[in-house]
Formats: structure tokens, C-alpha cells, sequence
């Protein structure tokens, strides 16, 4: 039987492990001279880059409807603490910098979160959807990716059995674990957040076309039980630049190498995808 780190020993440990890697990220954040983003305005800037909607509510067998609603409600809170954020030239978005300390008392709920591999109730849990929105808001933009981490992006099955690679996959635990980009372009951006009912909108704008356009396209994707009796969401998934005025690809970038654990009753794999 394999040795258990310090964090896994009790909920006790985990919470010593979690405050140091806090009080390290603060640490750093304070070392590092990156300029971050801070202004906001209610205007929007003319030109969409980028666009992503889903509904922020998951249904199903073993799904939660309480700590689902609570997440709903939890990325309300977190994308009107982000909406109508610019990015200037040169600038950083951090998410957490925007969205801030997870906590009850600036009113986060509990939702679902990931703990030691497990899917567990935690305060300010559903938070890694709304990451994972800007993410693709961002691969589907020149912004530069700066920090990002996964987690499984087999959380639940695909709706209506169809795929969209990077539906998941982005993963932030306050603080340490953080989503970052910057905008290394000549020009500003601004990033939209807002949920009309429970649907998650988001836009990336700005003030005129960038000269290329972008496209994701997952390869090879499929279900694999592995020697230790779980499923696995395998696949690559690759970001395509297009030249704006020929149409031509004129790059393909390995974005994501996925091996993601199945987290979801295996009897929902659709058969025909398992290999």
C-alpha cells in the first residue's frame, strides 16, 4: 500500500497543507511584478472575439441538485466580479486577483469540488466552470495563457452525447491554483461575464479584428479501462490558427495530451466509444 502524502492523512492535514500553499501563493504574488488588469467599464468594446454560453446546471443519476444550484450561484457572484474587465497591453488577468477569497462570509455556498480525486461539497465549489469558460474564450484568441492546471474533464457525460473538446478541464483552488493569461497583443481586450437564468454567457472584445482566427479540434477521443479498473477519458486536443484573409491553417498547437479519469457512473460511457 503506497504512503499517504501529509495532505491526505485526515481533513486536519489537508487544511495545514492548503493554508501554506495559500500563504506561498501570496508570497509570490507579491514577488512576481506582473501588471495586473484592474479597470472596469460598463461599455463594450465594438468587436467580439470570441463568444461561449452553457448551462451552468448538471442533471442526472448521483447528481446533486442542491450543490448544483449552489454552483449556479457561485459563478453568478464570481462573473460580476470580472464583468467588463480590460486587459491592456502588457496587463495580466488572474482569476482569483478578480473573483477573491472563496469564503462564506463574501458569499460563496457550498458546490462540488475535487479533493484527493474525490468529488466532494466545499465552499465556493462549481468555480473551475467559469475558469474553464475564459479558457476557451482565451484558446479561441492571440491572449497568452500563463498558468493553467487541469483536473478530469469527465466530470459528468456529454449532453446529448456530443462532444466539445475542453467543455471541462480547467481547474483553480483559491489561491494557489490559479488561471492566467496575458495579453501580449498591441491592442486592449475586455472580458464579459454574465448568467441570464442558468445559462453561463462570456465574450471576449476588443477593438478590432486580430488578424487570425482559431479552432480547436480533438483527435483520437475515446473511453479506456486501465489495469486499475477505471475508465479514462483519452484523446489529443489541438488548437488550429487560421490566417483571418486566405482561410489557410498556418499553425496547429498540441493544447491538451488528455488522460482524464472517468468520474461518473461507467454505465453512462456510451459503448461504442470505449476502446
Amino acid at each position: 500500500m503506497a504512503k499517504k502524502l501529509f495532505c491526505e492523512i485526515s481533513p486536519f492535514t489537508y487544511a495545514i497543507s492548503r493554508y501554506k500553499e495559500v500563504l506561498k501563493r501570496h508570497i509570490k504574488n507579491l514577488l512576481s511584478g506582473d501588471k495586473h488588469a484592474a479597470r472596469k467599464t460598463e461599455t463594450r468594446l465594438p468587436v467580439v472575439v470570441s463568444s461561449h454560453s452553457g448551462n451552468m446546471i448538471k442533471r442526472g443519476p448521483g447528481i446533486d441538485s442542491v450543490l448544483q444550484q449552489n454552483k449556479a450561484d457561485n459563478i453568478r457572484l464570481a462573473c460580476s466580479r470580472i464583468n467588463g474587465l480590460i486587459i491592456e497591453p502588457g496587463e495580466v488577468f488572474s482569476f482569483w486577483r478578480h473573483v477573491g477569497k472563496t469564503s462564506k462570509r463574501n458569499g460563496f455556498a457550498e458546490g462540488r469540488v475535487i479533493v484527493n480525486g474525490r468529488l466532494v461539497a466545499g465552499v465556493g465549489g462549481g468555480l473551475c466552470n467559469l475558469a474553464n469558460t475564459i479558457h476557451l474564450l482565451v484558446l479561441d484568441s492571440p491572449m497568452t495563457v500563463t498558468e493553467l492546471h487541469h483536473h478530469s474533464d469527465a466530470l459528468a457525460p456529454d449532453p446529448d452525447g456530443v462532444r466539445i473538446p475542453y467543455s471541462a478541464g480547467t481547474s483553480v483552488t483559491y489561491n494557489y491554483l490559479d488561471y492566467c493569461f496575458k495579453n501580449e497583443t498591441s491592442q486592449p481586450v475586455q472580458l464579459l461575464t454574465w448568467c441570464d437564468g442558468d445559462d453561463l454567457h462570456a465574450e471576449l472584445r476588443t477593438t478590432e479584428q486580430f488578424p487570425c482566427t482559431y479552432r480547436l479540434v480533438e483527435e483520437g477521443h475515446h473511453f479506456h479501462k486501465e489495469e486499475n479498473g477505471k475508465f479514462y477519458r483519452i484523446s489529443k486536443i489541438y488548437r488550429e490558427v487560421i490566417d483571418r484573409k486566405t482561410g489557410e491553417v498556418v499553425k496547429k498547437e498540441l493544447k491538451w495530451d488528455n488522460h482524464s479519469r472517468v468520474m461518473f457512473d461507467y454505465s453512462l460511457i456510451p459503448e461504442d466509444q470505449i476502446m
